[in-house]
């Protein structure tokens, strides 16, 4: 997309995040819209962001007030981007891999085959001889997904945009009247569990995950318990093994017990994992919301109209990762 209206040369955009969307999101405008000037601004980068702790494998649950066709589409382009990458050659420096394994439920879940199950590849239900491994669960679903390695990928993508012209300045922004009165005519707020004080969403919360980084280099297959408790991601440094799921926790500690509750309840569906060297242990606040928030706001700051205090579908040139799994 080119242009050459006056205008348009002097539009400037400012995306507030550091982490997985907010790259994302940034690098998607840096590129597809030249004559803008794009700057990211975040007070955390790699490897202090919550996407670096993420196994960042790319699954998801329905959000309860979006239509299901808008959700597969989101997952359908994100699933199609990252696929791409990982059969690229930029797939070891962006840390884009194919993961495949299995999903097990100790009941019966009420959708069998998920909305999602067509764009994964080879989604199948599981055989009773591969259900013999898990005995406390009923049910399974095997298929090939995405991980992303944040340790990688975050990287990667802040090479990608400022080879496309985009800034980056480390800052802290308390609230959107800081950013008017540096004169930018576009504010994307991706800043995660940080729009619960910086615009003022109530329905934020956060939801603390716990993981550990083991070296279990004979593992291949990923194991995740249906209710996102317990699960095993294989990635291209180490394994990842969680995980908790405490909602409205803040606390950033490692707590030892919960790394003890994960190696016991990990190595129940793993036993090979009782012998694997744990790496290290991080801590995660997932910024979660009862409906995924992309949408565009008109907003007054100062004497003047700002756009996009939050991004919407359509507004943004490409859409990647918006349905990904902070696990």
């Amino acid at each position: 997309m080119q242009s050459n209206h006056p205008m348009m040369k002097s539009m400037t955009v400012v995306v507030v995040g550091g982490g997985v969307v907010g790259f994302s999101t940034a690098v998607c405008i840096a590129e597809a819209l030249p004559y803008c000037s794009v700057t990211l601004i975040a007070d955390r980068f790699t490897p202090d962001t919550t996407s670096d702790v993420a196994a960042g494998i790319l699954i998801c649950s329905p959000f309860p007030d979006i239509p299901l066709e808008q959700q597969q589409r989101w997952f359908k382009e994100t699933i199609d981007h990252l696929l791409a990458i990982a059969q690229s050659e930029q797939a070891s420096e962006a840390g884009v891999l194919l993961s495949s394994g299995w999903q097990i439920h100790k009941e019966l879940p009420v959708d069998k085959v998920p909305f999602w199950s067509a764009f994964v590849l080879g989604f199948r239900i599981m055989t009773d001889r591969e259900l013999k491994r898990f005995p406390d669960h009923k049910f399974g679903q095997a298929f090939t997904t995405v991980k992303c390695e944040c340790s990688n990928y975050l990287p990667w993508m802040e090479k990608r945009f400022r080879k496309a012209g985009g800034q980056v300045v480390k800052q802290k922004v308390n609230d959107l009247q800081e950013l008017s009165s540096q004169g930018y005519d576009v504010i994307v707020n991706c800043s995660g569990l940080g729009a619960k004080s910086l615009v003022g969403d109530s329905q934020v919360y956060p939801v603390r995950g716990q993981v550990l980084k083991v070296q279990a280099p004979w593992l291949q297959h990923f194991i995740r318990d249906g209710e996102g408790q317990s699960y095993i991601y294989p990635g291209m440094h180490s394994v990842t093994v969680g995980g908790t799921r405490q909602v409205d926790d803040w606390r950033l500690e490692v707590d030892p017990e919960d790394s003890q509750d994960i190696l016991e309840r990990c190595s129940s569906l793993e036993p090979s994992l009782s012998r694997a060297r744990v790496l290290g242990e991080s801590v995660g606040l997932r910024p979660s919301r009862k409906n995924v928030r992309v949408e565009r706001e008109m907003v007054l700051l100062g004497s003047r109209q700002k756009k996009w205090q939050n991004p919407r579908e359509k507004d943004i040139p490409d859409k990647k990762l918006l349905m990904a799994e902070v696990e």
